[in-house]
């Protein structure tokens, strides 16, 4: 029977340590690539604007996500207030950039898991946790010790350090992480973050080393593995065919790979031609060919 592997970290105590360590990350902020530096034990708030305390805007069992996720009872999503990488077309905007949700403590953040858990949902699934790793893996040794024992999903946009990630190893089973950009021009106009490319192959490449290609228990639920988004754009913005040949030659052409065709105009869209439209049929047509042409062969339904 399938048991995630925090489980035993939590016994040897090896969970403990790896909260030591990111709770210390916290005294000079260092979690994510934006390395604002302040110290948010005290509550100074960088890029993210969430200091010691996590923030959550919404939790509930959530049937909107991959198939292999939600199965009969939902994802347990934990939607996570703020984001280091803030796209300014960011479909969660008001959750994003104008931070909405409450602070919790961390005993508050383990009740929610428990919930979740309780309610039939098949994994906990956080959205955004890049700035709020040390909080989660806090709160996850409370949980452990009331009965979690589900795996744990990195919902993630991608902009992650690899230091942060190995954090992270033996602790989150599955891994699903946006990779939205290739150019670093487009990165730095929509996102603020010239580096956004390099940093997510980074990031992948971590990723699926730790956990490997997405495995589904007899019943298709997933259990461990990768997952990747990629959000179509429109005007090709999003570099689709260099994204799935790294896919494909740097991490595995088994990947399983979603390619979105939900992008709307959200947040501060309309500002931006390139951007004010949704995308057309064949846009997101053509993103599938490609992915198959560079050798993806695991696309998600």
């Amino acid at each position: 029977m399938f048991q995630p592997k925090y489980l035993s970290l939590y016994r040897t105590g090896e969970l403990n340590e790896r909260i030591e360590k990111a709770q210390e990350l916290l005294r000079e902020c260092n979690i994510c690539p934006r390395r604002c530096r302040v110290n948010r034990l005290e509550n100074k708030l960088g890029v993210c604007k969430v200091g010691k305390l996590p923030k959550v805007a919404s939790y509930h069992p959530h049937f909107g996500e991959e198939s292999p996720l939600v199965g009969a009872h939902g994802s347990g999503t934990i939607f996570i207030t703020s984001c280091n990488l803030g796209c300014v077309f960011c479909q969660n905007y008001d959750i994003s950039h104008l931070a909405e949700g409450y602070e919790v403590s961390c005993e508050r953040f383990a009740e929610m898991m428990i919930e979740l858990q309780d309610l039939g949902c098949h994994n906990i699934n956080f959205v955004t946790p890049t700035h709020v790793v040390p909080q989660i893996l806090e709160a996850l040794s409370i949980a452990i010790s009331k009965g979690l024992h589900i795996p744990l999903v990195y919902n993630t946009g991608g902009y992650d350090l690899v230091e942060t990630l190995q954090l992270l190893e033996g602790i989150f089973d599955i891994y699903m992480p946006d990779f939205k950009f290739f150019d670093s021009d487009v990165a730095a106009k929509w996102c603020k973050a010239r580096d956004y490319p390099q940093v997510a192959m980074k990031a992948i490449k971590e990723m699926h080393r730790q956990v490997g290609d997405l495995v589904v228990n007899d019943r298709g639920i997933a259990e461990r593995g990768l997952i990747v988004r990629h959000l179509v754009m429109p005007n090709g913005l999003a570099g689709t065919r260099k994204i799935m040949k790294f896919l494909a030659q740097n991490i595995s052409p088994h990947t399983y790979t979603n390619i979105m065709d939900q992008y709307h105009p959200c947040g501060l869209a309309h500002k931006y031609p390139e951007i004010n439209r949704r995308i057309s049929e064949k846009e997101f047509a053509d993103a599938l060919r490609i992915a198959r042409e560079e050798g993806i062969i695991r696309l998600a339904d």
